[in-house]
C-alpha cells in the first residue's frame, strides 16, 4: 500500500491558539461518583496500569541515552518522517485485575518520530460524508498533503488494525493474539535533547460520534505511546511468566516507510488482592490506588478526549484465549462513562510516591496534569454594556443525542418510572472563545452572568449580561451550573408538539474535541473537567470557558440527562438539544443551535424499548 500522489496543500492549517484567559495544557483525572449502581461502580474504579506504564516513562531517558550527541537521525527526504517502533523496557510487570479477571496489554512500547513531525489532518465535510484523513509533510519551505487510502480511517480515534501483539506462555504456546489502534496524540516523550521542548500537538483522540475534524501529531524528535487503557478489553492472562512479541502491520509499515521492527518483552503477571496485595508469582503487592478527583460529565479530555481519552471503537481487538468468553464489545469511552479513561502513567507512580513526576513539563507529557480553576475577573465588569462592530464571536453548534437508552431512572428520579436516557453536546465553532463569568451577590443563591468580547490579540473590548449561573447540588453535579446555555426537549413526530421538557443548565468544560480544523481552534484547552471548570458552592466567582473546536458533553450517567416516558405511547419521537435557547449569548450565527435525534419508543411500562435509526451515515444509538 503506498501514499497518494503528493498534493498541493489546499486549505490553511491552523495554528494552537490559547483563547484569552486560559493558558497550559490539561487533563481531566478520573471522576468518581458517589451513589452508582453497581455497573457504574465496576467501571469507575481506578485501575492502574502497573509497572508497563511505570517504564514508559524511561522511554526518553533509554533512547536519548544511546543516541551520541543531540542523537539526530540522518535526514532522508526534506518534510519524511521516520518512523520506528520501539520498546521502553525488555521486561514489564502487569497486575492483573480482580474487578475484570485480567490485565492490560500496557507492554510499553512506542513509535518514535524523527527527521519531520508526524502530522495528520482528519475530517469529515458532513455527517453525509466518508472521513478523509490526509498526511501533512513540511520540510520548512513547503507544505505538502498526501491522502491515505480510501477507508483506512474510519473514525477518530487513530490508525485502526495498527498494532499486531502476540503473547505466548513458558510452554512457546500463543495464548493471545491481539491488534489495536494508534493514536498519535496518545502519552509521549522527548527522545533527544535537541527536540522541541513541548509538544504543541492535542493530547488525545476524539470518540465523540459527531466529532467533524481532527488534528493528529507527534513532535520530530518524540515518542508516543502506542497502547491505550480500555476498560472492557482486559486480557485473560493467569499469573505466570509470558513473553510478547509487538509489531506494526504490514500496510501500515508500507505507508509509512517503517521497518519490521519486532520488539520481544518479557511480561510477568501478578494478582491483585481485594486488600491491595499481589499474590503468586511475580514479587511483592501493589496497593490500590486511593485517587479521585471531581465527577465529569462523563469523563476526561481528551480527551482530554483527548487528553487522557485514547482509545475508541478500534482500540485493542483481543481474541478470547482458548475456551475463555469472547470481550464485550461495548466500549466505555473518554467521555462516556462515570469516568474517564485512566492516563498511561499517573496512577502507578502514585502508588511509588511519585507523583511528582506526574504532568506536563519539559520535555514530556502524560496527559495527567489537572489545571486551577480558571480565574474570574476580579469584579463585575463597568461602563457600557455591549460589543463593538465586528469583535470575533463563538458559534455555538448543537450536535444530535446518542448514547440513548430506556433506564429506570438515576439518583433523584422517581422509583417505578421509565426514562428515556441520552448524551448532548454543544460545541464552539469559533471564530471567538465563549467567555461567561459568575459573580455572586453577598447571601445570594445565583450569580449573575456577563459575556466578554476579545480583539484578535486577546484584549477584552467588551461584555454583555448573559443569564445567571446556579448551584447545582445534585451528586453527579456539584458545581455551578450557567443556566441559559442549553436545552432539552422530546417533540411529536411531526414535530409541532413539545412532550416533554428537559430545561438543563450547563457547567461549561471543554470535555470533547469535535473540530480542531476550525479557525482559532485550541489544541490544548485549560478546563477539560468539572475539577477545574465550575467552582465550589462557597465560590463567590466563576468563570467558565468553552473553547473554539471543543465541546462540552454531558452524558446520560448524570443527573437530568432524561425524559419520563412512562405514560407517553409508543410511536416515534424527536430528542431536540437546544443551544443558547434564550439567546442570551451573543454569537456569529443563531440559526445552527439546534439538533434532533429520531427516536423510536416500544414495549410495555416497566420494559419500555427505544430504537435509534442512524443519522445519516453515523449510527451512534
Amino acid at each position: 500500500m503506498a501514499l497518494a500522489d503528493e498534493e498541493p496543500m489546499t486549505s490553511e492549517m491552523t495554528s494552537s491558539t490559547h483563547s484569552p484567559g486560559t493558558g497550559g495544557t490539561t487533563e481531566g483525572a478520573a471522576g468518581v461518583t458517589a451513589g452508582l449502581t453497581s455497573g457504574q461502580e465496576r467501571r469507575r474504579r481506578l485501575k492502574r496500569p502497573g509497572l508497563a506504564a511505570l517504564a514508559t516513562l524511561t522511554v526518553v531517558a533509554a533512547v536519548a541515552g544511546a543516541a551520541p550527541g543531540a542523537g539526530a537521525a540522518p535526514a532522508t527526504t526534506p518534510g519524511k518522517p521516520q518512523l520506528k517502533l520501539i520498546a521502553a523496557s525488555n521486561s514489564v510487570t502487569l497486575t492483573r485485575s480482580q474487578w475484570d479477571n485480567g490485565v492490560q496489554l500496557q507492554l510499553g512500547t512506542y513509535v518514535s518520530v524523527d527527521n519531520a513531525p508526524l502530522e495528520f489532518q482528519v475530517t469529515r465535510k458532513s455527517y453525509k460524508d466518508p472521513i478523509v484523513a490526509k498526511q501533512i509533510l513540511r520540510d520548512g519551505k513547503t507544505t505538502k498533503t498526501k491522502t491515505l487510502p480510501k477507508g483506512l480511517v474510519d473514525d477518530f480515534s487513530g490508525l485502526p488494525g495498527f498494532l499486531e501483539m502476540s503473547v505466548k506462555n513458558a510452554a512457546g504456546e500463543e495464548v493471545v493474539k491481539s491488534e489495536g489502534s494508534f493514536c498519535p496524540n496518545n502519552a509521549s516523550g522527548r527522545i533527544r535533547p535537541d527536540a522541541p521542548a513541548t509538544n504543541h500537538y492535542p493530547q488525545s483522540c476524539s470518540t465523540n460520534p459527531w466529532t467533524l475534524g481532527s488534528v493528529w501529531g507527534v513532535e520530530k524528535g518524540w515518542a508516543t505511546n502506542t497502547t491505550s487503557w480500555d476498560y472492557d478489553r482486559a486480557v485473560d492472562l493467569p499469573v505466570g511468566e509470558y513473553t510478547a512479541q509487538v509489531g506494526v502491520a504490514k500496510k501500515y509499515r508500507d505507508l509509512f516507510g517503517m521497518p519490521d521492527d519486532r520488539p520481544t518483552i518479557k511480561v510477568t503477571v501478578r494478582e491483585e488482592t481485594e486488600e491491595g496485595g499481589a499474590g503468586g508469582e511475580g514479587g511483592a503487592g501493589l496497593t490500590r490506588s486511593k485517587s479521585s478527583s471531581s465527577a465529569h460529565h462523563g469523563g476526561g479530555h481528551g480527551g482530554h478526549g483527548g487528553q487522557g481519552g485514547h482509545g475508541g471503537d478500534h482500540a485493542a481487538h483481543h481474541s478470547a484465549p482458548a475456551g475463555q468468553p469472547a470481550p464485550d464489545n461495548h466500549h466505555y469511552g473518554p467521555r462516556g462513562a462515570d469516568a474517564p479513561t485512566p492516563p498511561e502513567l499517573s496512577y502507578a507512580l502514585k502508588d511509588r510516591g511519585l507523583a511528582h513526576h506526574l504532568g506536563d513539563g519539559k520535555g514530556h507529557t502524560d496527559g495527567s496534569r489537572i489545571a486551577p480553576a480558571l480565574q474570574a475577573a476580579p469584579k463585575r465588569p463597568t461602563g457600557k454594556a455591549g460589543a463593538p462592530a465586528g469583535v470575533p464571536k463563538p458559534d455555538l453548534r448543537s450536535l444530535p443525542a446518542w448514547d440513548i437508552a430506556v433506564t429506570d431512572g438515576e439518583d433523584g428520579d422517581a422509583p417505578g418510572k421509565d426514562y428515556l436516557a441520552f448524551s448532548a453536546n454543544v460545541w464552539n465553532a469559533g471564530p471567538a472563545p465563549l467567555v461567561v463569568d459568575g459573580f455572586r451577590k453577598p447571601g445570594a443563591d445565583l450569580m449573575d452572568s456577563y459575556q466578554y468580547f476579545y480583539d484578535a490579540k486577546g484584549k477584552q473590548v467588551g461584555y454583555a449580561p448573559a443569564g445567571t449561573m446556579e448551584w447545582d447540588p445534585r451528586i453527579g453535579h456539584e458545581h455551578w451550573h450557567f443556566t441559559d446555555f442549553a436545552s432539552y426537549r422530546l417533540l411529536s413526530e411531526d414535530q409541532t408538539k413539545e412532550v416533554r421538557s428537559g430545561k438543563e443548565a450547563f457547567c461549561l468544560a471543554n470535555t470533547d474535541a469535535i473540530d480542531y480544523t476550525v479557525k482559532n481552534a485550541n489544541w490544548h484547552p485549560d478546563n477539560t473537567d468539572l475539577s477545574t471548570a465550575c467552582g465550589s458552592q462557597d465560590a463567590i466567582n466563576v468563570r467558565e470557558v468553552l473553547d473554539v473546536g471543543s465541546g462540552d458533553t454531558y452524558t446520560q450517567y448524570r443527573p437530568g440527562q432524561s425524559f419520563d416516558i412512562t405514560d407517553l405511547p409508543n410511536g416515534t419521537y424527536y430528542i431536540q438539544v437546544i443551544a443558547n435557547p434564550e439567546n442570551r449569548l451573543q454569537e456569529t450565527n443563531h440559526k445552527n443551535n439546534v439538533a434532533l435525534r429520531k427516536v423510536v419508543l416500544g414495549g410495555e411500562p416497566g420494559a419500555r424499548t427505544v430504537q435509534v435509526p442512524p443519522h445519516e451515515l453515523i449510527d451512534a444509538p
